[in-house]
């Protein structure tokens, strides 16, 4: 069996669903989580050694396999999340698209929180470019929920609204992912992070 070894920051970020996809597998892996408060000094020792001089990176026996959704789509495909069929994996991969468009916005409202910009500037990002990109996105996820009848840490920025109807109901579809018995324990004992 391959010795799986995923390294990012000591938060859910762009790892968590890489991990969450080994633990739906039953898949072993050492999850090494660079400090955020050692996160200058420990990247700039390890940036070097990275493809692309990025994380999250997978090591499957000794083989680098940098960028988030490249990894996810590797793992999918190799544990069968990815699809039955070239049609249906290539729809995974337009969903996984969708979502880095989305990301965008998404990394501008957490730049500028993190960088401590004044409280107008960041309500702002989220006013004129958060929240539509988050509204177009959530109604794309709606639409192929509703298509697909198949029954996000976006919870820590408040993106899903309560007075929202669809917002809801993506919420309860996140609930029923998390309530996955393969993915129960990993959810319940995860680290809290801000993303």
């Amino acid at each position: 069996m391959p010795q799986y070894k995923l390294t990012y920051f000591d938060l859910r970020g762009w790892a968590e669903p890489a991990r969450q996809l080994l633990h739906l597998s039953h898949t072993p892996y050492d999850d090494v989580r660079i400090p955020m408060a050692d996160t200058e000094k420990s990247w700039e020792n390890l940036k070097e050694k990275t493809p692309f001089g990025q994380l999250p990176v997978l090591n499957v026996d000794g083989f680098d396999i940098p960028q988030s959704a490249a990894i996810c789509r590797y793992l999918a495909r190799k544990f069968g999340y990815a699809g039955k069929n070239p049609e249906e994996e290539a729809w995974a991969d337009a969903i996984v698209d969708q979502y880095k468009d989305f990301s965008v916005a998404f990394k501008t409202l957490i730049f500028a929180a993190r960088a401590g910009k004044p409280q107008e500037d960041i309500l702002k990002i989220r006013y004129e470019i958060f929240n539509p990109s988050r509204d177009a996105y959530f109604e794309i996820l709606n639409k192929i929920l509703k298509d697909n009848k198949s029954g996000t840490c976006l919870e820590k920025l408040k993106a899903l609204d309560d007075d929202n109807e669809d917002h809801q109901k993506l919420r309860k579809y996140v609930e029923k992912i998390y309530s996955t018995p393969d993915l129960e324990d990993h959810i319940a004992t995860r680290m809290d992070t801000e993303v």
